[in-house]
C-alpha cells in the first residue's frame, strides 16, 4: 500500500504538488429534491471548506488565494484544483466544462480532482472527462461511504452500493483514476461488517482511498439522532480506531493509494469524537501501531 505523497511524486517527479479546495457553487441532488431533501444525515459542508471557499468568489479567485497561502513556504509549488464542496458533476455539461477549464487556465494548476456522487456521472460528462484525462492529470473521487445498502438508506445517502460500483467501473474503464471515500463507524456497522466492507472494496478498480472516522457535527440530523439515542452509536477512541484501521487495511491490495485515515473537522462544529490530534499526528500513531503489529505501510 502506498501513501498519497509517494503517489503524487510518481505522477509529478519534478515538483511538489498541493491540492487547493474549491467551492464551485454546485448543489446536490440529495438536497434539491431530485433524489431527496435534507442531504446525508451526517453532512455539514462547512467541515471541510477552507475560509476562502465561498461561492461569491470565482474558481480563479479561490485558486489564486489558495496559491498565495501555500507559495509562501514553497514558491515553486504546483497545484491540483480540488472541486470538493457538494456534488461537482451535478450541473449542465457546458457549465461543468467551463468551470473545469477555468481552473486549468490558472497558472501552475497541473490537474483536477473532482469530488462527486456515484449517481451523478452521465455518459456525456464521462465522454468529456475521458478527453480531459488525456490532456491533464485527473482523479474522480466518489463518495461511497458504506458498502451496506441498509446503512445507505439510514443515512439518507440516496443511492445504493451497486450504483457506486457501476460508476466506479464505468469511470475506470475510461482510463480515469478513481478515488473513493468510506466512513468507518456509521450506526449499525460494527467490526465484522467493516471487515466485510474492506474485502468488497478491495476488488473495486480504484486508485485512491480515503477513510474517515464517523464524526458528529453540529447542525446535522445525525447529531440530533445521537442526542436522542446515544446508545445507537459507537464512537471510537483514537486507539480503538487505529486498531480498526489496521484490521481494515490488511484486506486491501498493495497497489492501492491510501490518501488519509481520518478527517479533521473544525472544533467549533465537532461534537464527538474529539481526539485532540492533527491528521499528521494521527498518521504517525497509525504507523507506529502498524510497526508493532508487523504491518508495512
Amino acid at each position: 500500500m502506498r501513501d498519497y505523497g509517494t503517489f503524487l511524486k510518481e505522477q509529478f517527479p519534478d515538483f511538489k504538488v498541493q491540492k487547493i479546495a474549491i467551492h464551485a457553487g454546485f448543489t446536490c441532488p440529495n438536497r434539491d429534491g431530485t433524489v431527496g431533501t435534507g442531504g446525508c444525515t451526517y453532512c455539514n459542508n462547512q467541515t471541510f471548506n477552507p475560509e476562502y471557499c465561498t461561492t461569491d468568489k470565482s474558481v480563479t479567485a479561490q485558486l489564486e488565494e489558495g496559491k498565495r497561502f501555500f507559495s509562501r513556504k514553497y514558491p515553486t509549488m504546483k497545484y491540483l484544483a480540488y472541486f470538493q464542496a457538494y456534488t461537482n458533476t451535478y450541473g449542465e455539461l457546458q457549465e461543468l466544462k467551463r468551470k473545469y477549464e477555468e481552473a486549468l487556465q490558472v497558472p501552475d494548476v497541473v490537474g483536477l480532482v473532482i469530488g462527486t456522487r456515484p449517481d451523478c456521472m452521465p455518459d456525456d460528462l464521462l465522454d468529456y472527462l475521458t478527453d480531459l484525462n488525456k490532456r491533464t492529470f485527473l482523479i474522480v473521487e466518489y463518495g461511497v461511504e458504506s458498502a451496506n445498502n441498509e446503512t445507505l438508506v439510514r443515512i439518507n445517502r440516496g443511492h445504493t452500493f451497486e450504483c457506486a460500483c457501476e460508476a466506479i467501473r464505468r469511470t475506470s474503464e475510461r482510463g480515469i483514476k478513481v478515488g473513493i471515500h468510506m466512513i468507518l463507524g456509521l450506526p449499525g456497522e460494527e467490526h465484522d461488517e467493516l471487515m466485510r466492507q474492506a474485502q468488497v472494496i478491495a476488488n473495486l478498480p480504484i486508485t485512491t482511498l480515503k477513510l474517515h472516522q464517523l464524526q458528529l457535527i453540529r447542525g446535522t440530523r445525525m447529531a440530533k439522532e445521537y442526542e436522542e439515542h446515544p446508545e445507537m452509536f459507537h464512537l471510537y477512541s483514537a486507539d480503538e480506531y487505529i486498531e480498526l484501521v489496521l484490521d481494515y487495511i490488511q484486506f486491501l491490495p498493495d497497489h492501492l493509494v491510501m490518501e488519509r485515515f481520518v478527517s479533521q473537522s473544525p472544533k467549533s462544529l465537532l461534537i464527538a469524537p474529539d481526539w485532540g490530534l492533527k491528521n499528521h499526528e494521527f498518521a504517525d500513531k497509525v504507523k507506529k501501531a502498524a510497526r508493532a503489529r508487523g504491518i508495512i505501510l
